[in-house]
């Protein structure tokens, strides 16, 4: 039987009259890389900091490891690793001096890693915090997270400031992190790289899951575009209200829509024609995903 790592039952969070979440329920299971998407103001943030007692719901239940992030204390938190969206680093402390802080705070844990961690992402270990950009913090923050090799990684933004070539480095440990056993729950609005190392993904709107699904799913969801060369001149009634085909353009020998689901009733449709070549790309999940941000509140 699948353990699950993080659950939430009818989580609700209010700030004065403002109601942040509106029943949250969730179950991250282990060893997966979980998404958790959705646009600033969505809920993502609050939802975490729930996650790691920096908050407390107005309502609801919450689990993480088996425990409730009240009641875990110190043991629990240390087998969680954390990147927050914002790093609080400034003064005259070091890079080297912050982590070496961490790993004596954890009992010695991820001493072994830091100096590894720090190459590989070339962070300044010797450069006080008050002269590095937001970038090199965000290094900074990774080397942090991931350096003890925690059961859980909780990841709000983890890519906010890294370079691209450091961002897929980032990817590169997120599932370095996976085959050792960890679970992963990461936020963030940059689809591309949720599509590649997620299992699943929840998407929040206005302090609710909208859906929770995996990620192939929603990859057959979001569709193809598609285009036809003819041999000869086709008409728009040829393929008018063929299923799962929406944007439907035909001009003189040329085909082009979109594509959701099979291609077979399309093929046929084709078939009865000289098809002279014909091509299918995969649409980027965000307009998927933004189909939930444009449905109307529900008061």
């Amino acid at each position: 039987m699948t353990s699950v790592v993080i659950r939430a039952e009818a989580l609700v969070k209010d700030y004065g009259s403002v109601r942040a979440l509106r029943g949250v329920d969730l179950e991250v299971e282990h060893g997966e890389i979980f998404g958790f998407i959705g646009p600033n103001g969505a809920g993502k943030s609050t939802t975490i900091r729930l996650l790691l007692d920096l908050l407390r719901p107005t309502s609801g239940e919450v689990e993480v490891l088996g425990q409730n992030p009240a009641a875990g204390g110190p043991e629990l938190r240390s087998r969680i690793g954390y990147l927050p969206g914002e790093l609080a680093m400034s003064g005259n402390r070091t890079a080297r001096e912050h982590l070496e802080y961490m790993v004596r705070l954890r009992g010695g844990s991820g001493a072994n890693r830091l100096e590894p961690l720090a190459e590989r992402f070339g962070v300044e270990l010797d450069k006080q915090f008050r002269g590095l950009s937001k970038g090199n913090k965000q290094k900074v923050g990774v080397v942090q997270a991931f350096m003890h090799s925690p059961a859980l990684l909780i990841l709000d933004e983890p890519t906010s400031g890294l370079d691209p070539l450091l961002q897929r480095e980032f990817l590169d440990l997120l599932l370095e992190a996976r085959e050792a056993g960890a679970t992963v729950f990461m936020s963030s609005h940059v689809l591309r790289e949720v599509e590649e190392v997620a299992g699943r993904v929840a998407i929040i709107r206005s302090g609710e899951i909208v859906d929770v699904e995996n990620v192939r799913v929603l990859r057959n969801r979001a569709g193809q575009h598609v285009e036809f060369k003819f041999g000869e001149v086709v008409s728009q009634e040829d393929f008018a209200g063929l299923s799962g085909l929406t944007d439907l353009e035909v001009t003189g020998h040329s085909l082009s829509a979109v594509l959701r689901g099979s291609p077979d009733g399309l093929l046929k449709a084709a078939a009865r024609h000289e098809v002279v070549s014909w091509s299918a790309s995969n649409l980027d999940l965000e307009e998927l995903f933004m189909d939930f941000y444009r449905m109307p509140d529900e008061t």
